[in-house]
């Protein structure tokens, strides 16, 4: 089913199907389509990545670039804003800007997160999730999570 996304998920480089998966599920939750930026560390038709979507990856918009200049190009054919980026280096928090529909979010891959070439021109665009010091990072799904259900939460309190 077509459908004019709330959210707009950006999974950089992910590497772990399962994760992937889950993110797929919380994007037809919210409302998102689910963008995948290559290369891909899984094939898209793996195991995992299907039983962690469980029978709601049919539900899912989703698309596949194969590079960040490719989704660039894509985004803006259909109006998209610029992008947030989500990295535990930045300074600023994730709720302390406003978010609004069509919004994208973007998240790096499990084990390198985004590239500091990519963060670096978007320094005033990355937003943290913050965490105490003991734990290194978020899990992916959980991330995009919490990201996705701050801008619904956003949402309803204007209604």
């Amino acid at each position: 089913m077509k459908y004019e996304p709330l959210l707009n998920v950006v999974l950089y480089q992910p590497e772990i199907p399962h994760n992937t998966g889950s993110v797929g599920r919380t994007c037809v939750a919210v409302g998102a389509k689910l963008w995948l930026v290559r290369p891909l560390g899984f094939r898209i038709d793996d195991y995992y990545l299907r039983r962690a979507g469980l029978d709601y990856w049919e539900h899912l918009e989703w698309e596949i670039v194969d590079d960040w200049p490719a989704l660039v190009q894509r985004l803006s054919a259909t109006a998209c804003r610029e992008p947030w980026f989500f990295t535990k280096t930045a300074t600023r928090l994730y709720t302390s800007v406003g978010f609004e529909c069509g919004d994208v979010f973007v998240f790096g891959g499990e084990s390198q997160g985004l590239p500091p070439s990519l963060l670096k021109v978007n320094r005033d665009r990355a937003l943290l999730i913050p965490i105490r010091s003991d734990v290194r990072s978020l899990n992916l799904s959980n991330s995009v999570a919490i990201a996705a259900y701050e801008a619904l939460r956003q949402w309803r309190s204007t209604d």
